[in-house]
């Protein structure tokens, strides 16, 4: 007879250990250690495989069969999935709370309604709630099948009687298995249910869209391996104040995870953007110091971006730093090249950055206007309204050759801009005619005196 009993599992890396430990001793994690329930059996050697024998095959001999792929009815979603939802696909959605995630779903739902049925489980909200955002949004869809359970082994009942194209699990933090003797929402729950809901919805060929909480540091809630056992991860980003959400994928299975869609928070629900950099740009009606535009890609997709920055004398001894958008250190480390190598002393100088409407720009490509338009700021001098900055800065000052110029200088061009400062050895290797004044610089210095703030 089998006998159970209780180990703990880390859920970064997934030590286990016989009691509870503070500190994973593999992976160094903090409070990562949740219980499981194991089942031994007597069973010594090798497993019994009930006299079943398995061939390995060649993989030349298999075919690979053309990906089954439905429409989600927004091309800035289809971008990010690789060409839309692929048939049997299990698809993560994380996003703080509020940010949209049920409001993009419901959309999703109403939008595929001519393919077949939907099923909306959630255990969060109820039927009028759903029912009160539908006709705010303008959905009327009698194909939208409601169910408001938590239990998931009801939930894997009702998908195998309805049989549906897609199904929303809504979120999967409330749903809970009668196996386990966890709260709903703790990993061991989170794990089992993910583990059931795969099971069911793959070997039916459904389409399983799961939404799930994250945590105050961003990441999905839940163990990690949980995004291991999906095919999709999705996460909704923005911030609560402003009304553009980015959809960006850092993992599929079925396409690249470099794409990014661009979403607007209206009244009638998420609308897509589909020329981003007009709608970021948009305001720069005048043309204050402190202030330049950059190219930035996300995936295949340049956005032309508004860097801001404000330098203002410290009052105190230790001079402040901030920056909305982008990564604090590296900040500090552009500052210290700028007082090193062109001889501006911010050091009794507090230094303010900003990317306007809330986007994060993470690559290096973003080095020199940084650079340039907080050197604008304490100068008091304007850059050129019409003019877009490109360029990677290395510690020595030097001005870094950047990835994909061509498509950054083309996004430049169509939304009017008359000038361009890229990296001398970007410029040498340009094929294309171009209508902009392309300026090549080598180093900052160069970059300074080519703007006027030297």
């Amino acid at each position: 007879m089998a006998k159970s009993k209780t180990v703990f599992v880390c859920s970064e890396c997934g030590y286990e250990s016989g009691k509870w430990l503070g500190k994973c001793p593999a992976c160094n994690s903090w409070n990562s250690f949740y219980e499981q329930k194991v089942v031994e059996t007597k069973n010594n050697g090798f497993s019994q495989s009930n006299g079943k024998v398995v061939n390995p095959q060649s993989l030349n001999s298999y075919e690979a069969k053309e990906t089954i792929r439905t429409h989600t009815g927004f091309n800035e979603l289809d971008r990010v999935l690789g060409g839309g939802l692929v048939k049997g696909s299990l698809v993560l959605l994380g996003g703080e709370p509020g940010i949209g995630k049920s409001t993009l779903i419901l959309q999703i739902c109403d939008k595929i309604k001519d393919d077949g049925k939907v099923l909306y489980v959630s255990g969060e909200e109820s039927a009028e709630q759903i029912k009160l955002r539908a006709d705010r949004l303008g959905i009327n869809n009698e194909d939208i099948l409601f169910l408001g359970e938590t239990n998931i082994e009801l939930v894997n009942q009702a998908i195998l009687n309805v049989n549906p194209k897609l199904v929303i699990i809504d979120s999967i933090q409330t749903m809970f298995s009668e196996e386990i003797t966890a709260a709903a929402g703790s990993v061991s729950q989170v794990r089992e249910i993910t583990s059931q809901v795969m099971r069911v919805c793959k070997s039916k060929g459904i389409t399983t869209i799961i939404i799930g909480h994250v945590t105050k540091e961003g990441n999905i809630a839940g163990p990690r391996v949980l995004e291991h056992m999906v095919d999709t991860v999705l996460y909704l980003e923005g911030e609560r104040y402003f009304s553009y959400r980015i959809l960006r994928g850092v993992k599929n299975r079925f396409g690249s995870t470099n794409e990014i869609g661009m979403f607007e928070m209206q009244d009638k629900g998420m609308c897509e953007i589909t020329n981003p950099s007009d709608i970021l740009i948009s305001e720069r009606d005048d043309n204050p110091a402190g202030s330049c535009v950059i190219a930035t890609m996300e995936g295949t997709r340049p956005l032309l971006v508004e860097l801001q920055a404000l330098t203002s004398q410290t009052v105190f001894g230790y001079p402040r730093r901030a920056a909305n958008g982008i990564d604090y250190n590296r900040l500090t480390l552009l500052i210290a090249v700028l007082e090193k190598k062109a001889g501006m002393m911010l050091n009794s100088q507090d230094v303010y950055l900003n990317v306007v409407s809330g986007l994060k720009v993470n690559e290096p490509a973003a080095d020199l206007g940084i650079m340039m338009v907080t050197a604008s700021s304490f100068k008091n001098v304007p850059i050129p309204k019409d003019m877009i900055i490109l360029g990677e800065v290395g510690l020595t000052g030097e001005v870094r050759r950047i990835n994909l110029i061509e498509k950054r200088l083309k996004e430049a061009e169509k939304l009017g801009f008359k000038s361009c400062l890229i990296p001398e050895s970007n410029k040498k290797d340009l094929k294309d005619n171009y209508k902009l004044d392309i300026i090549g610089i080598r180093n900052v210095n160069e970059a300074m005196k080519k703007i006027g703030l030297k």
